[in-house]
Parts: structure tokens; sequence; C-alpha cells
């Protein structure tokens, strides 16, 4: 892409402004939060729409002609035919209890329906893992390095991931049992963080449902950027959300699917 620079420069810019607008907020007990879902609770609280505003604010100075997808605000349309797509918080109810796996989520996708980079910002922990455009990597406290997935891993070696226990519908729940009955190690409630890992070396697999567009595109540029593959149940695009399988590797990824199908 010829103004690749100036998107990678534009995506840490509103990074940078969500973390402003977000971490003022984290672990405080004036934190406001209203439920989007009053059957269940689905938590949105002004740290949500803050970042997200902030992120926009950006985009309307430098890119005004792309178009934006965030969870909170909704589409703007653009004419560039590329679409930022923003979840200013994933893991809103990790933040509620004060635990730093939430993360903001900044995907760059274009009218084919692909993605084409990707940022999972931890402003807490000061971890920004960063991929596509030529870019696969982590900077943090500790300097920078470079993301790559781990290799050679089994399914019966392989630590796996997901957010919740009660992963979708019975039948997805049962699928995940599936995998899960046959792996070394399984976690839960990592939210976006887990892509992270995945893209780190640190975990193989993480298996979800009912996922939006804005929840997995950019942990899929991150995690592909790294070496992994990212697909939904069936083998095909996960770019729109939905059931979402991200593996460190393809042996890896179609022994996992193999059991997902049952």
């Amino acid at each position: 892409m010829q103004d690749a620079q100036q998107i990678i420069d534009t995506a840490h810019e509103m990074a940078d402004a969500a973390r402003k607008a977000i971490l003022p907020l984290f672990r405080s007990s004036s934190i406001i939060t209203d439920n989007k879902r009053p059957e269940d609770f689905d938590p949105v609280t002004q740290a949500d729409r803050a970042a997200e505003a902030a992120m926009r604010d950006v985009l309307s100075r430098r890119r005004p002609q792309d178009g934006i997808f965030g969870e909170e605000f909704g589409r703007t349309d653009g004419d560039s035919g590329l679409t930022w797509i923003l979840d200013p918080i994933d893991g809103t109810r990790a933040f509620l209890c004060g635990a730093p796996s939430w993360g903001v989520l900044i995907g760059l996708g274009d009218d084919a329906g692909g993605i084409r980079y990707g940022l999972i910002d931890q402003p807490y922990l000061r971890e920004r893992f960063e991929g596509g455009l030529g870019r696969a990597r982590l900077v943090g406290p500790d300097g920078e390095r470079a993301l790559a997935t781990r290799q050679g891993v089994t399914l019966s070696g392989a630590t796996l991931m997901t957010t919740f226990p009660e992963i979708g519908s019975s039948a997805e729940a049962q699928a995940f049992r599936r995998v899960a009955d046959r792996v070394r190690l399984t976690r839960y409630g990592l939210d976006c963080y887990a892509y992270a890992l995945l893209a780190l070396g640190q975990v193989d697999l993480v298996i979800e449902a009912g996922l939006q567009q804005y929840d997995i595109a950019g942990p899929l540029a991150v995690v592909e950027a790294a070496g992994g593959i990212v697909t939904d149940w069936q083998g095909g695009s996960a770019a729109q959300g939905g059931q979402v399988i991200a593996a460190a590797s393809r042996d890896l990824h179609a022994q996992a699917l193999e059991m997902l199908r049952g």
C-alpha cells in the first residue's frame, strides 16, 4: 500500500489517544456502567465511549477518506476502499474487575473483506502488539521484540484459550469440549489478550464463538503476521466474526478443526 506508513502512524496515534482516554478510569471507583442487554450483563462504560471518540477524532484529522466501524458508535462511510474496525475496550467485564486482560483493538479492512493491518494494545501493561504491512512485533516496557507463533506443537501438547467456559450455544460448547479434551492445558478469561499471547508464542490455540467483526479484525492481523492462521470453524474467512479458531500452525489448525467438526 502506497500510504502504508501513514496508516501505521495513524493507528499508533489512535492507540495512544485511546490509552489517554481509558487509563484515568481504569480501577476507578467513579466508573459509570450501562448495560446494553437487559436480559443478561453486557456492560459499556464511559471509558469505552471516550476511547472510541478519541480514535474517531484522530481519523477525522488524518484519514477522513476512510470508513469507520466501531462497537460504540457504529458505521461511518468513506470512499477510500478502507475501513477502520474499532473495539475501544475488548473485555469490558475484565476492565470492570480491574484485571489487565482487556485491550484496545484496531483493524484495517478493505472492500474485498480482507484485513490488512491490526493492533492489540494493552494500555495498563503498556504492551502493543502489531501485525500487517510488514510488521509483526510487540513494543512494551522491555523494548521491542518480534512476534512469532510457536511451531511444531501437536494437539495433545497444545495450550488452548477462550474467554468464556460456556462458549456459544450448546452445540458450539460441545464442539469446543471435543478440542479441550484433547489438549494439554485449557485456560479461560483473557479476551483479546489470548490472541496476543498466541502471536507471542506463549499459547497455541484460541477458539471462540459469537464474535463481532470488531472483536477479531485487529487480532486476526496480528496472529497472521506472526505466522499463525485464523479461520472460522469451517476453515473459511473469520474476518466478519462468528465462530473463530486461531492456531499457531497450519498442522495444529487442521487437527483442531477436525475435532470441532466432530
